[in-house]
C-alpha cells in the first residue's frame, strides 16, 4: 500500500526506523494530517506537521508515478456507473495533491472530477465531513449517495453520513482475508456496510456491486 510505504520513508528521514505494516494498519482510513500528528507526538519528531506532510506527499507522488493502477473490476464498476449517469466523486483522507496524482496515474480522472480531501473539511474519517461535502458538491442528498470504502473508519464515516456503503477491505497480497494480518481489523469492523467483499480487491465483482447499487435506488 503506497500510503504505508510513503509513511515509512517519511519516518526514516527523521530517524525512525523499523516502522512495520502492523503498526501502519491502525491508521488505515485515517486522514494523513491526523496520522502524522499522532506519529510526530509518539516518536518525538521536532519537525512541524506541515513539513511532514510535504515530505510524505513527495514520497507518495514518486510511488504513484511509477506504480499506480486501478484494478480492472473497480475500473469496470466506475465506468458502468458513469455510463449510467451516476455522478461520481472522491472523498479521501489523503491530500488534494495525492488524490489528483493517483487519479491521473490510473486514468480515472475524467470520471471523478468532484474531489474532496481531508484538508478541505473540519474533521477526517471516521467523522462524515468529507462525504457530506462531496454530496453537497454533487448536489445530492446524503441518503441518495453510495460509498465504496476499504477501511473501517471510512465505513463508519459513511454510516454517520447516512450513506449506503460497499466495503472492499484492503487485503495485501499473500495475506488472508479477514485475518489480523489483512488490515488489523476483523469483519465486525465492516458490519455496517450494506455490501461487503471480505476478500478485498480479489473478490470484488463489478456486476454484483452495480446490481446492488441499482437495487438500492
Amino acid at each position: 500500500m503506497k500510503k504505508g510505504r510513503a509513511g515509512r520513508l517519511t519516518l526514516e528521514r527523521y530517524g525512525v526506523t523499523g516502522f512495520t505494516w502492523e503498526q501502519h494498519t491502525r491508521f488505515i482510513g485515517i486522514g494523513t494530517r491526523e496520522t502524522l500528528e499522532t506519529l510526530r507526538a509518539e516518536y518525538g519528531i521536532d519537525a512541524p506537521v506541515d513539513e511532514l506532510l510535504a515530505v510524505k506527499n513527495h514520497h507518495y507522488l514518486e510511488l504513484v508515478g511509477t506504480s499506480a493502477t486501478a484494478f480492472p473490476q473497480m475500473r469496470a464498476f466506475m465506468e458502468r456507473l458513469h455510463t449510467a449517469g451516476h455522478p461520481l466523486a472522491v472523498a479521501s483522507g489523503s491530500s488534494r495533491t495525492a488524490i489528483d496524482a493517483a487519479l491521473e496515474a490510473t486514468g480515472l480522472g475524467s470520471l471523478l472530477t468532484v474531489r474532496v480531501s481531508a484538508e478541505e473539511v473540519g474533521r477526517g474519517k471516521p467523522e462524515p465531513d468529507v462525504f457530506l461535502e462531496a454530496a453537497r458538491l454533487l448536489g445530492a442528498a446524503p441518503a441518495e449517495c453510495g460509498v465504496v470504502e476499504d477501511s473501517a473508519p471510512g465505513v463508519e464515516a459513511a454510516r454517520r453520513a447516512g450513506m449506503r456503503c460497499i466495503a472492499v477491505p484492503y487485503v495485501p497480497d499473500g495475506q488472508r482475508p479477514g485475518s489480523d494480518e489483512s488490515e488489523g481489523q476483523d469483519g465486525a469492523a465492516f458490519a455496517s456496510a450494506g455490501l461487503v467483499f471480505a476478500g478485498g480487491q480479489r473478490e470484488f465483482d463489478a456486476q454484483i456491486a452495480y446490481d446492488w447499487v441499482a437495487q438500492s435506488n
